[in-house]
C-alpha cells in the first residue's frame, strides 16, 4: 500500500474513534496501523488498528472497521508451551457481525466479500451491538463484519502475534506493507 492511501484510509478511520469517543494523541493517530491484509482491497477487506499494550503477557487495541468491512477467517494458533492468544471483544461504537466455530446460523446477517467466498468455512453468528462483549477461546476459528453503519472494537487479549496468525485464505499477508 502506498503511502498516500494509507493516509487515505487512516483519515477515513479517524471519525470512527471520535463517535466512540476514544481520544487518540496525534502520536497515536501518526502510527496507526492500516491493515489491508495485502489484499489491495481494503474498504472490503482490512481494518484499521490502535494498538495501546503488547507485553508477554497482555493485549489491548482498538479496531475500526468500515461499513460491511471484513476482518477475514483467522486463527492464533499456539506457540510454544502458549496455547495462542484468546481475546475479548467489546463494541464501542455500530454492531459487530462474529463468526466463530460452531452452528451454522441459517440465515447470517454477513456476507463473505465477493470472490473469497470459499475461504470462510465458519458461520455461527455472534451479534454485538454497543456495550455487547463476547470471548474468543485460543486457536478459534473466526471473522468479523462491520454493521451497515461500520463499528469500534476494543480488543483485550493475551499477547499477540499477528505475525503468527493462521488465515484460511492463503493470498492473506497479515503484516501491512507501507511504500512511498
Amino acid at each position: 500500500m502506498k503511502r498516500t492511501e494509507w493516509e487515505h484510509f487512516r483519515n477515513l478511520a479517524l471519525p470512527y474513534f471520535e463517535r466512540a469517543g476514544i481520544y487518540l494523541t496525534e502520536a497515536e493517530k501518526a502510527g496507526l496501523e492500516v491493515a489491508d491484509l495485502g489484499l489491495g482491497e481494503f474498504e472490503t477487506t482490512g481494518l484499521v488498528l490502535h494498538t495501546y499494550v503488547n507485553t508477554a503477557r497482555v493485549c489491548a487495541k482498538e479496531l475500526v472497521l468500515l461499513p460491511h468491512q471484513t476482518c477475514p477467517q483467522h486463527k492464533h494458533p499456539p506457540v510454544g508451551d502458549d496455547p495462542g492468544k484468546e481475546e475479548t471483544f467489546r463494541v464501542r461504537w455500530g454492531t459487530l457481525y462474529l463468526y466463530v466455530e460452531g452452528e451454522p446460523t441459517e440465515a447470517p446477517k454477513a456476507r463473505p466479500p465477493e470472490g473469497r467466498q470459499g475461504t470462510y468455512t465458519v458461520f455461527h453468528e455472534v451479534v454485538l451491538a454497543r456495550g455487547e462483549q463476547y470471548t474468543l477461546a485460543p486457536d478459534t476459528w473466526h471473522w468479523f463484519q462491520a454493521g451497515p453503519e461500520g463499528a469500534v472494537v476494543s480488543e483485550f487479549s493475551t499477547r499477540s502475534r499477528d505475525e503468527l496468525d493462521r488465515f484460511t485464505d492463503p493470498e492473506i499477508r497479515r503484516l501491512p506493507e507501507v511504500t512511498p
